[in-house]
């Protein structure tokens, strides 16, 4: 993750580009946040050994951020694709969630009406996932932002 890359060429996953911003509880921009984010691979496997599929950016001055990755795959102890996240800021408490894609397979098509398991996510943490890009170079598109907690 991180550096844009051409990911057919070592990952047959679909690519996946997240783009946000960081605020805090007043809605105001937090520029530098540090980011660190990591997720499985298509197949649902951690890489333990190495940090393919793990990244830590820091949010522009504007709180923006965006990474390239892949879709994460499923787990047997865990129902939902997922992306982990750990946000911290000076003056601000440390922020740890995880963003889920609406596209999942679990929820048959509608989120809300089909939260079947028991380790579902809360609503606010799935967001849609859009196809962009021409006919060659598709790839899933996702927007989350980051709330973090005024000291």
């Amino acid at each position: 993750m991180g550096a844009k890359r051409d990911h057919a060429a070592v990952d047959p996953a679909r690519p996946l580009v997240v783009t946000g911003q960081v605020f805090n509880t007043r809605g105001e921009k937090i520029p530098g946040a540090a980011i660190e984010i990591w997720q499985t691979d298509h197949l649902g496997i951690y890489d333990l050994d190495g940090y393919r599929y793990r990244a830590k950016l820091a949010a522009s001055a504007e709180g923006k951020y965006d990474f390239s990755s892949v879709m994460p795959g499923h787990y047997p102890a865990r129902a939902c694709q997922h992306v982990h996240y750990l946000v911290t800021a000076p003056g601000h408490k440390p922020l740890i969630t995880q963003l889920y894609f609406a596209t999942d397979p679990v929820f048959d098509g509608d989120p809300d009406k089909n939260f079947k398991h028991g380790d579902s996510p809360s609503r606010e943490l799935i967001r849609p996932v859009l196809l962009v890009g021409d006919p060659k170079d598709i790839h899933a598109a996702v927007q989350f932002e980051l709330v973090m907690g005024v000291l």
